[in-house]
């Protein structure tokens, strides 16, 4: 039965969320206490993170003054083939061991998800990816509780219905109906910065003006020029010349930068990498796939400075994303798709010591030096 003990078998099932790219698949928590020798196992492919729940949440558990039962304890994360990393799925396993112990009343827990990393003191701890865990929550009409420094991000979901508490000893009794849960609303979240003005520049009609068709356009663009020309500074000011994105393309930026973990997100992000960035920092990747820097650009800008300083195998992993707009990650159990439309602005020197047409410097490159740095950059590439 959903959300509910059966006292004749000491169950109980809490609902969390597991974490796939953008999407948030609905896991179910199950906690079945038998008799024998005392023993707590965590089964359905769960990875090294959440085995290592097990101590978290017993620790958790007898500080917060709850009794850790002396039973053989099992927890299920279903569906079983759904891989499972983190420490999101602690608070669902405490509630459930709490639920299945008759500690916590059962009736009613069907109508929440539950997500969080434990402290060993039972304080509560935000995990990456909320975002799309609300939305997936907000379309199951269900309502979430989690750590109160998560909350924030979480309540800018339109249509969630999103509660907070510090610690599991508050959770637990504002789910006994002892104590009010606290409601999250947005205005938790911290405010973005604001960004950076082009009337702040002084000069430069021309790549003023490249920068305001570009973004009336959406066009991408390359900036030449010697060292100390302003190249980097008129890029940043891209994003303040964007009108303001839709809901859709504001949420899934939100929930992108919530994966990584990123905390506040301007409505026009700027992500600038350094050339030393490995492809999978660029593009995405990991055991537990991540969005890369290409996809926390997504509905903004990604900066390339020095571009043929990058490597040539990075600049070539770009080119698919910026003809589809997506990414996509393969693993051996699965594949990740991203989101990663975004606006691709490139710098350059003209040569290798930086002054090719400079009047105040004498260039000191060769034709050929010139051609090979140049070259560093695909044609495919330059053509986008």
């Amino acid at each position: 039965m959903d959300g509910a003990k059966d006292h004749a078998t000491d169950y109980a099932m809490v609902y969390s969320r597991a974490s796939a790219g953008l999407d948030a698949p609905l896991v179910r928590v199950e906690t079945h206490l038998a008799n024998g020798l005392p023993a707590f196992q965590v089964v359905g492919m769960p990875e090294t993170a959440v085995r290592e729940s097990r101590d978290r949440v017993r620790s958790a558990l007898l500080t917060s003054c709850f009794a850790f039962p002396q039973r053989r304890i099992t927890v299920n994360l279903a569906p079983a083939d759904l891989p499972k990393g983190g420490s999101r799925f602690d608070l669902p396993i405490a509630l459930g061991i709490l639920a299945a112990s008759g500690q916590l009343p059962a009736a009613g827990l069907g109508a929440w998800e539950f997500i969080g990393e434990l402290a060993l003191d039972g304080g509560l701890r935000p995990v990456p990816g909320v975002v799309p865990v609300s939305i997936a929550t907000a379309d199951a009409g269900r309502r979430l509780a989690l750590p109160e420094a998560a909350a924030g991000e979480a309540a800018r979901v339109p249509g969630s219905r999103v509660f907070c508490a510090p610690d599991l000893l508050s959770l637990c009794a504002g789910l006994r109906g002892t104590r009010p849960l606290q409601p999250a609303t947005a205005a938790m979240a911290a405010a973005p910065p604001p960004a950076p003005d082009l009337a702040e520049v002084i000069g430069q009609p021309g790549a003023r003006r490249a920068l305001e068709i570009a973004a009336a356009g959406g066009h991408h663009l390359l900036f030449t020029g010697p060292p100390g020309t302003g190249k980097t500074m008129l890029a940043s000011r891209l994003p303040g010349l964007l009108p303001p994105p839709e809901p859709r393309l504001a949420l899934e930026t939100l929930a992108l930068h919530s994966l990584a973990s990123r905390g506040s997100v301007p409505d026009r992000p700027f992500r600038a990498p350094h050339h030393s960035a490995t492809a999978a920092a660029l593009v995405g990747g990991g055991s537990v796939p991540r969005p890369g820097e290409i996809s926390l650009a997504h509905g903004g800008v990604l900066f390339l400075d020095e571009l043929p300083e990058f490597g040539r195998h990075t600049l070539d992993m770009l080119r698919e994303p910026l003809e589809a707009g997506r990414v996509t990650l393969a693993r051996a159990r699965h594949r990740v798709s991203f989101p990663a439309r975004f606006q691709l602005v490139a710098a350059m020197n003209p040569c290798p010591c930086g002054y090719d047409g400079d009047p105040d410097h004498a260039c000191r490159c060769t034709p050929e030096q010139v051609n090979r740095y140049r070259q560093r950059v695909s044609g495919p590439l330059l053509d986008r």
